[in-house]
C-alpha cells in the first residue's frame, strides 16, 4: 500500500493510498490521528456524483464530518459504473478495512458504512451484501440523501428538477443499471430490497428540500417497519443538497455543524451495541 499526503479541508488530516483488493488497484483516502491508546469508529465511506461523475475530493466533505466527529475514515474511489462492479469494489474495501481495523482505529473499532447520494445506494448495497455474507459485522450505516429509486419519479424531484429536460440521476440510473433486470436487484436497489432484516442502525439525514427527500425518507420508514433501529433527521436550512455535499472542504456543506452533532450521536448511540 503507498500512500501520499492529501490535499483537503484545513482541519482534516488525510492520507491518500492505493490498496489492492480483488485483483485490483484502488485509491483511498484515510481520514483521521492513527489511534495512540484510543480506539475510533472506523467509517468505510463512499462519495457521490449519481454515478457519472465524483472522486475522492467531492467526497471530502462528508469525509472530513466523519472525521470531525470522532472517526477514522477510509473513503473509496470507486469504479462510477456498471453495476455490480462499484459494489463488488465496495465489498472488497470493506473487507479489506475490516482486517485493518486494529491498525487503523484501534483495537475492538466497530466499523460503519457512509455515502451521500449515489454513495449513499452503495452504503446501503453493500450493507446488504455484509449481512448476506456474514461478515463483515457492521456497527451502522450512515445515509445522507441517498440516491435509492431508479424511478426518478418522486414528488420531491419532481419539485426539484422542475421542468428540467435533463436530469443527471436518470442519466446516472441509465448508465449504472446496464440492463433491466439489474433493477430488480436489491444491491442495485436497495430501496426496493424485500428482504431488510439484519440489517445494522440506520442514520439517515436529508434535506426539507432535496431531491432526495422522498426516497430517503421512504427507505427509513421501511427499514423501521422491518423492526431495525432507525434515526431520521430533516435540516431544514440545507440549502443545495445534494450538490453541496459534494463541494471539497467541510465548511462548504450547509449545517455542518449539525451533520457533525448528529454523526457523533449516532457513534455514541451504537457503540454500546453488540455486533450481529
Amino acid at each position: 500500500m503507498s500512500t501520499t499526503p492529501a490535499a483537503s479541508s484545513p482541519s482534516s488530516i488525510c492520507t491518500d493510498s492505493s490498496i489492492k483488493v480483488a485483483g485490483q488497484e484502488v485509491a483511498v483516502r484515510v481520514y483521521g490521528k492513527k489511534p495512540a491508546g484510543q480506539v475510533h469508529p472506523l467509517v468505510v465511506h463512499f462519495h457521490g456524483g449519481a454515478f457519472v461523475s465524483g472522486d475522492l475530493d467531492n467526497g471530502s466533505a462528508v469525509a472530513s464530518l466523519l472525521e470531525a466527529a470522532g472517526a477514522r475514515v477510509v473513503s473509496v474511489a470507486y469504479p462510477l459504473s456498471p453495476f455490480p462492479q462499484p459494489l463488488e469494489t465496495s465489498y472488497a474495501v470493506l473487507q479489506w478495512a475490516y482486517k485493518q481495523r486494529t491498525r487503523l482505529a484501534g483495537h475492538g473499532a466497530l466499523v460503519y458504512l457512509a455515502g451521500e447520494e449515489a454513495g449513499g445506494n452503495l452504503a446501503a448495497g453493500v450493507a446488504l451484501m455484509a449481512r448476506d455474507q456474514s461478515h463483515p459485522p457492521l456497527a451502522g450505516q450512515i445515509l445522507l440523501s441517498p440516491m435509492l429509486d431508479p424511478c426518478v419519479g418522486t414528488a420531491s424531484l419532481r419539485a426539484a428538477t422542475g421542468t428540467a429536460t435533463v436530469c443527471k440521476w436518470a442519466d446516472g440510473w441509465f448508465k449504472f443499471l446496464s440492463c433491466t433486470r439489474d433493477a430488480e436487484h436489491p444491491y442495485a436497489v436497495p430501496g426496493a430490497a424485500q428482504r431488510l432484516a439484519g440489517l445494522p442502525p440506520s442514520l439517515v439525514m436529508v434535506g426539507s428540500e432535496d431531491p432526495m427527500h422522498d426516497e430517503a425518507l421512504a427507505y427509513a420508514a421501511r427499514l423501521e417497519a422491518a423492526g431495525l433501529s432507525v434515526t431520521r433527521h430533516v435540516f431544514n436550512q440545507a440549502e443545495q443538497w445534494p450538490e453541496a455535499l459534494l463541494q471539497p472542504g467541510a465548511t462548504a456543506c450547509p449545517c455542518a455543524d449539525e451533520v457533525q452533532a448528529q454523526i457523533r450521536h449516532f457513534f455514541e448511540a451504537t457503540r454500546c451495541r453488540p455486533p450481529p
